[in-house]
């Protein structure tokens, strides 16, 4: 892949530190930062370009979510995910995420379509660019906003602590395919649905989606 890693601009309501932790949070979801191995803040805040401090920072942030081990005097350790625990993470979001967005079908703002639109475009930018980093925290982003329309914070909160210990380490081989720009394009689609108020398709699509999570990304592809 010829994208290197960076750190998306920030926006006003996001801290460096936030912006960092999901920038190396999306690395550790997609394998640019290999399951099993050790990286020091200052190696890490020269390849995001930034100060090793902020890294820092947002690496503690990871082990408490269980994405990284600190090491004294070393660094932070990538943890490594049994295909049984790919399973289970599968399993739960599959109980949560489709029947959330049957749910909110009826209740999303028309005025809010555009602006969906906009982050499922921001998707297949990314997708288009080889730029898994910025894809995956393009898809969460898209997928939070939405579930964020039921109301429910603790909701959001679980989903998006499932997602983050996700590992996609098959998306490479997509991206060198030509693949990846399929499944961006889901994104559209399921806004074609919210659109059309398409309840119960949305949730088979995301159903579907989550499917694709686990059966197609979550390892290295041989074909």
């Amino acid at each position: 892949m010829g994208a290197q890693p960076s750190v998306r601009p920030l926006e006003q309501r996001e801290s460096l530190r936030d912006s960092v932790a999901n920038a190396l949070r999306a690395a550790v979801i997609s394998g640019e930062l290999e399951p099993g191995q050790v990286y020091s803040a200052p190696t890490l805040g020269a390849r995001f370009g930034v100060s090793a401090t902020p890294v820092r920072e947002a690496m503690l942030d990871l082990v408490r979510e269980g994405l990284v081990i600190s090491l004294r005097n070393k660094g932070f350790r990538v943890t490594e995910m049994s295909d049984e625990d790919l399973d289970d993470l599968a399993a739960l979001r599959q109980l949560i995420e489709p029947p959330t967005i049957r749910d909110v079908v009826p209740v999303i703002p028309a005025d809010d379509f555009a602006h969906l639109r906009t982050l499922a475009q921001d998707i297949v930018v990314a997708a288009e660019a080889g730029n898994l980093i910025d894809y995956i925290e393009a898809d969460r982003v898209f997928h939070v906003t939405l579930l964020a329309y039921s109301g429910n914070r603790r909701l959001v909160d679980v989903v998006s602590d499932l997602r983050s210990q996700t590992r996609l380490l098959g998306l490479t081989p997509l991206v060198e395919s030509g693949r990846l720009g399929q499944s961006a394009a889901e994104h559209h689609e399921l806004m074609d649905l919210v659109e059309a108020r398409d309840a119960e398709g949305a949730e088979r699509l995301m159903r579907r989606h989550i499917g694709h999570v686990r059966g197609l990304w979550a390892r290295p592809q041989d074909q």
